[in-house]
């Protein structure tokens, strides 16, 4: 079934959980349920891109820190997908680029990708904290428009730099959950309406030192909400994120070798 994952960087549960009111409304209507989960450490942005991609936990992939400039060594939804025939893209930043296509990142080769040969075949790139997220979800909704992905990332960045502005406990911080909610309000329900599985999730939270990366339960504790016939809905499950990627690759259907969370997926039978 063609995915969409969208990552909110830096959206601490404890914001997600009163702010965004469109993603509540549509598991209050039974299409989807809300989970928080417990990101991987250190709790910081290109790791836990990693570990949401690959399965893998920080200290085991070697992506330990935000400055660790190198292409993954692991296997990624990206790479199952494409070894599988599936087409893939994303709208992210561009930290993910020098993950899964190449590296350094190069703007003029590497914003705008259209490459079946790369593992993220179709993609948008930025490399400013601050490109609006709304353009962001365009810039998503325009390669799902053009070359129809089976699997799509949409990874906007503007609630993590208010957070670093301003801190959890600022207006600026959680608006920019509410913003990222309304976006969501606009293209979420086509993609519901057109089959799509949809994954709404967080890489890590924040703190009120306008940072992260440690323990803190602001800093660790993410939301996860699902929407779709492939997911079971059931209440109250506890959710590794080491298994995010495994549970997607099942739910596109490719061959995988990663730890998938099954109580989060309804039994194949019932998949439309």
């Amino acid at each position: 079934m063609k995915t969409i994952l969208v990552i909110l960087d830096g959206l601490s549960n404890q914001v997600a959980s009163h702010a965004m009111g469109y993603l509540q409304a549509e598991c209050a209507e039974g299409k989807g349920q809300v989970y928080s989960l417990t990101c991987e450490l250190p709790s910081l942005s290109r790791p836990l891109y990693e570990c949401i991609l690959t399965g893998v936990p920080p200290v085991r992939s070697g992506i330990i820190h935000n400055g660790v400039s190198r292409l993954s060594r692991e296997q990624s939804i990206f790479h199952y997908a494409r070894a599988a025939g599936l087409t893939t893209a994303a709208a992210a930043y561009h930290w993910v680029s020098e993950l899964y296509n190449r590296t350094p990142f190069d703007p003029a080769r590497d914003r705008h990708v259209q490459d079946p040969t790369l593992p993220v075949q179709y993609g948008h790139f930025y490399s400013d904290d601050t490109y609006p997220d709304s353009h962001l979800f365009e810039d998503a909704e325009s390669l799902r428009l053009n070359h129809d992905p089976d699997f799509l990332l949409i990874h906007p960045m503007n609630i993590d730099d208010a957070g670093h502005k301003f801190g959890l406990s600022s207006p600026q911080y959680r608006n920019k959950a509410r913003f990222a909610d309304g976006y969501l309000s606009h293209w979420m329900p086509v993609w519901l309406a057109e089959g799509y599985q949809v994954l709404v999730t967080a890489d890590h939270g924040m703190n009120d030192d306008r940072s992260h990366g440690g323990i803190l339960e602001e800093e660790t504790c993410v939301p996860l909400f699902v929407f779709g016939d492939g997911f079971s809905k059931l209440p109250d499950l506890t959710i590794p994120q080491t298994t995010l990627c495994g549970t997607v690759c099942e739910l596109l259907g490719v061959e995988h070798d990663k730890p998938v969370c099954r109580a989060l997926l309804a039994p194949k039978q019932e998949w439309h």
